[in-house]
């Protein structure tokens, strides 16, 4: 029986959740303050807000940023090492970077304090065969002596076990027997995958955020099932797919940059259904700016990124590049005289000066109600009944416009100028920098913020037009319910293609078949299809970087059929050739690692259900001064949900809704479009 679907997205300030009703396609959204330094308080009144009997409820999805928040902040669990003899120190030596790349001095400390790395004596060398069997008894005691300091989760870090796991599946066994919880994490289970520090990294990591992210999701699972909730509760992953949440608390490295990930696969949804295969995506909340790219309908994935510095995740992440410039962002003058914006936040609490709540310092929220572009009388997020605006003016006047001698308007404007220069900068990095061109793209952003700066960017960068969802506010929340389920599995081969066994290629690819499988039958979802794909980390010998080369996937008898020695070296020919224009004359082809997916195609709304009706109100309900270029102009304003399909606004207009509030310039227009999106563009523009 069909009910209703959660998605909800937890971000810096607000918390959002998107309900979708499976029985007629409506929907209905919520925006609520998060809650520090627990989540779960905003998660469950977000969900309250719209639904009050969730015994109706078939699934929740939650996009989660406790995982990231813990390592930024650097509040994850008290962890323990027990790693090979010589290697106590992998985490800490890194690559041997800097945070500052020009700089002399920098400072790191891994998440593991020294005292707590220990060794025990045990070899497996890198073409698998074992020098040394691991002595248990070492391993007892050390796991002993971690707990006996206070370590609350640990991580077993072998040599090589990527290649031959045995020394490392004793070690866990003898560990588990009298560790005090479950909370014990294997590197070759995380990652069997080859170079040590950033398997030792991602699976260090992975055991420093278990006890958090674990419970906080159960916490958040009892809480729902005692509201009357027995549905099926997953997370999102930093790869856009969703998991159950006992992977999640297994694998909780995967849910890193969980929130971002789900509003790209819902504006790469949304500008798909809408006929736009190229998108930036531009989600703008109350503490970044995250910028990502989508071409030819495909999110770009990347196989491994740095959280912060020195904190390495291996793990497929969808690219997302994010810079400090969120509504809450602050804006100051350096002693050089440079005005700044973030990469400090006001956040939630206590927010931007205009709150009420005790910041003194002008944010760029401040700057958009200083400037008329935010109605003080009607704030989102339903925290407040009225911003103070003469606080907002007093504020920027005293931290902006008299450091740089400019009046109080000017300042304002100063503060949007440098925020969109900065988040146009982001833009390009994912285009122009990567050989894309933005006038082949379109501009999606989304976000509490956003809507606001819409035009800027088209203006800044020249995309031709911007895409502005139906409910831009909860774009991450509705991508939670979009999502598919999605396992990702790798496994280093380090052979050459020409001594290659694929009889072992075949039983790694049908053992990640079959584990990907199996978790997709123990969801509790209907699936509308289930997808393999495969690809290999290939590179001529002597080089350091791959290329990632597809495989086709052929099934016999229910089984994977491999890819012969000459179909893998044409498809690497046809990959490099692509990436690099040219190929290597005699090259040695090299085969370094397996990566394998495993799709359950959750099924997709119709987004023509949340389109307006054609009989909606298409005139202003009121207009106010809006400070645009210098100078105040009278500017209509709109309910943007009334708006019915086909309406047409040339700007100045402001369109507003519960959960955002959408500029348009006086040089551009706004029409809705069949799915109730708002496509921005130059005056007289064409689709």
């Amino acid at each position: 029986m069909k009910g209703r679907m959660i998605g909800v997205d937890v971000g810096g300030t607000f918390t959002d959740v998107f309900v979708l009703n499976e029985a007629d396609g409506s929907a209905s959204v919520a925006k609520v303050p998060t809650t520090r330094p627990d989540q779960s308080g905003g998660f469950l009144e977000g969900i309250s807000r719209q639904v009050t009997d969730m015994s109706e409820v078939s699934v929740v999805v939650h996009g989660t940023t406790a995982g990231t928040n813990a390592l930024l902040e650097r509040k994850g669990a008290t962890t323990g090492v027990i790693c090979t003899q010589g290697l106590r120190d992998v985490l800490e030596m890194r690559r041997r970077d800097r945070p500052r790349t020009w700089g002399l001095r920098g400072d790191f400390e891994p998440v593991v304090d020294r005292r707590n790395r220990l060794e025990v004596p045990e070899r497996t060398l890198a073409d698998g065969s074992i020098r040394t069997p691991v002595d248990l008894d070492a391993v007892r005691a050390a796991a002993r002596q971690l707990q006996d300091q206070g370590c609350e989760a640990v991580a077993i870090l072998f040599a090589n076990a990527y290649a031959n796991s045995a020394n490392e599946a004793a070690a866990v066994a003898a560990v588990r027997e009298i560790w005090q919880n479950q909370h014990v994490s294997a590197s070759s289970e995380i990652l069997p995958e080859i170079r040590e520090f950033e398997r030792f990294s991602t699976t260090a990591l992975n055991a420093y955020l278990q006890p958090e992210v674990s419970g906080y999701l159960h916490r958040l699972e009892q809480a729902l099932a005692s509201g009357g909730f027995d549905g099926e509760f997953m997370i999102v992953q930093s790869n856009g797919g969703v998991m159950a949440v006992e992977t999640a608390c297994r694998l909780p490295v995967r849910t890193a940059l969980s929130g971002p990930a789900a509003g790209v696969i819902a504006a790469g949804y949304i500008a798909s259904s809408a006929g736009f295969d190229n998108v930036i995506t531009g989600d703008m909340g109350g503490t970044s700016f995250d910028v990502s790219l989508i071409s030819k309908g495909q999110s770009m994935l990347s196989p491994q990124t740095s959280i912060d510095f020195g904190m390495v995740v291996r793990t497929p992440m969808i690219e997302i590049t994010t810079i400090g410039a969120g509504g809450g962002s602050i804006a100051w003058v350096d002693k050089g005289g440079l005005l700044n914006i973030g990469p400090e936040s006001a956040g939630s609490d206590p927010g931007p000066v205009a709150y009420g709540l005790g910041n003194t310092r002008p944010t760029v929220t401040d700057a958009n109600v200083v400037l008329g572009r935010i109605d003080p009388d009607n704030p989102i997020g339903g925290k407040l009944e009225r911003l103070d605006v003469e606080a907002a003016r007093e504020a920027i006047d005293r931290h902006v416009g008299q450091p740089l001698a400019l009046d109080t308007l000017a300042a304002a404007e100063a503060i949007l100028r440098v925020a969109n220069s900065r988040m146009a900068g982001a833009i390009r990095l994912v285009s122009i920098e990567r050989g894309f061109d933005p006038k082949n793209f379109a501009f999606m952003p989304f976000g509490g913020g956003g809507a606001l700066h819409a035009g800027a960017m088209l203006k800044d960068v020249g995309i031709a037009r911007a895409i502005v969802p139906r409910y831009p506010g909860v774009t991450s929340a509705m991508g939670c319910v979009i999502a598919d389920m999605r396992q990702d599995f790798v496994q280093t081969i380090n052979a050459l293609v020409a001594v290659m066994d694929e009889t072992a290629l075949a039983a790694f690819m049908q053992d990640h078949t079959d584990h990907g499988m199996a978790l997709l039958d123990a969801a509790r979802t209907t699936f509308e299809a289930r997808e393999l794909s495969f690809e290999l980390d290939m590179a001529y010998i002597g080089q350091t970087h791959t290329v990632a080369v597809p495989l086709g996937v052929r099934t016999e008898n229910g089984r994977i059929v491999p890819p012969t020695r000459a179909e893998i070296e044409k498809a690497f020919d046809a990959t490099y050739e692509a990436t690099f224009g040219r190929l290597l004359k005699d090259g040695v082809r090299r085969i370094l690692n397996l990566r394998s997916s495993v799709t359950g195609k959750r099924p997709k709304f119709d987004l023509k259900t949340l389109a307006p009706e054609t009989a909606g109100r298409s005139e202003p309900k009121t207009s106010r001064k809006v400070h645009f270029g210098g100078a105040w102009h009278e500017t209509k304003i709109f309910d943007r949900l009334e708006l019915p399909v086909g309406t047409v606004i040339e700007g100045p207009a402001i369109l507003e809704q519960p959960d955002t509030t959408v500029l348009v310039d006086p040089d551009l227009q706004a029409r809705v479009d069949l799915f109730g999106n708002t496509i921005i563009e130059p005056l007289g523009g064409q689709s």
